[in-house]
């Protein structure tokens, strides 16, 4: 833009965006291209409203700033963006006067400190919720033993082949059970971490789940190929993706959008630990969304919002994240669902 100074703002910590008359984008500096995840270039010219969504109380500043023709600063802004999902910011809107009026937008996040309050008590949960199905597990390792005892010893009494079928079945579910249950008792230590590929963990949980519900269902990938290796455990990741999408689809009915979404982060904190990049995964479902009194709980075991649901698969995602040293966390309104698992790079 020949007539503003760009490059005074090229190296600025603030996220900046500046509007034309129209309100359409005139730039963006990279400090708002990293917080927003928008490429300045292709979003030169379009209208605002279009880049972000939940724009109301940012519409409202802009009418004060333009109306007084003076500075308004919006403390508490919530601004939804399609990377996101909806963030805190503080927002100051000026006017300026060039060679045409221009309105300059200043963003600083006010939802670090929240963020790191929030983890502070996924932690203390997961660590809850571990200790919970450990014993869970516990009461459960033990009567399956005497369960798959008995169907053996039912079998040798039965003359039928027919029924045996039945005893075997019993055996087989009895033996699932103690292999998960054994999984929930096992050390920490036990996982088995190597390189990976994230995409090959997505690919196999999508194939799963459009297999279980082949009509209706619609799984969108947006992928960063670029992405580098990640160090974990491929088993337990892919439990984690799973979860989240099969109870994506299994909220929408089995017919509706998931989009699965990759990117890099930078300069994260996870876990009170800073990392210089992380993997970032998103699994987005124009579903009805969670109930609010679900939200603040959605992570505890045995809490589900379908009648037929065990309210295990998302505790287990977040205990695997965590060990994996990583944060899982969602945005949820009516027609947009998206769950955030943000994992370390070495």
């Amino acid at each position: 833009m020949s007539d503003f100074p760009s490059l005074t703002l090229e190296h600025l910590a603030t996220a900046i965006i500046l509007l034309d008359d129209e309100s359409r984008i005139a730039y963006i500096n990279p400090a708002a291209e990293h917080l927003f995840d928008i490429s300045g270039n292709n979003q030169h010219g379009v209208p605002l409203q279009q880049v972000f969504t939940h724009t109301e109380q940012l519409a409202s500043a802009m009418r004060q700033a333009i109306h007084n023709n003076a500075s308004y600063i919006e403390h508490d802004l919530t601004l939804g963006t399609h990377a996101h999902g909806k963030l805190h910011l503080r927002c100051a809107a000026t006017p300026l006067q060039l060679t045409r009026r221009y309105l300059l937008l200043e963003f600083h996040p006010i939802d670090r400190p929240l963020k790191l309050a929030r983890e502070e008590q996924m932690l203390d949960q997961t660590q809850a919720s571990r200790l919970l199905l450990r014993n869970l597990a516990h009461e459960i390792k033990n009567p399956l033993g005497g369960i798959r005892g008995a169907a053996q010893l039912l079998e040798q009494e039965l003359d039928k082949p027919a029924l045996r079928e039945y005893t075997q079945v019993i055996v087989q579910e009895a033996d699932r059970l103690r292999s998960l249950m054994e999984k929930l008792l096992a050390p920490q230590n036990a996982s088995h971490y190597s390189a990976l590929n994230i995409h090959e963990v997505l690919e196999r949980v999508r194939s799963v789940v459009l297999a279980e519900m082949p009509e209706g269902l619609t799984i969108q990938r947006d992928y960063d190929i670029s992405l580098p290796a990640l160090v974990g455990d491929k088993e337990q990741l892919i439990q984690v993706m799973l979860n989240i999408v099969r109870n994506a689809a299994q909220a929408m009915q089995g017919k509706g959008l998931i989009v699965m979404r990759t990117r890099i982060a930078r300069q994260v904190t996870l876990i009170k630990r800073r990392h210089r990049m992380a993997v970032l995964v998103q699994i987005i479902d124009n579903g009805p969304g969670i109930t609010p009194e679900l939200q603040d709980k959605i992570f505890y075991p045995l809490v589900s919002g379908r009648a037929d649901g065990h309210g295990l698969g998302l505790t287990l995602a977040q205990d695997f994240v965590s060990q994996h040293h990583g944060t899982i966390e969602f945005d949820s309104e009516p027609g947009r669902t998206c769950f955030t698992v943000l994992l370390p790079l070495p």
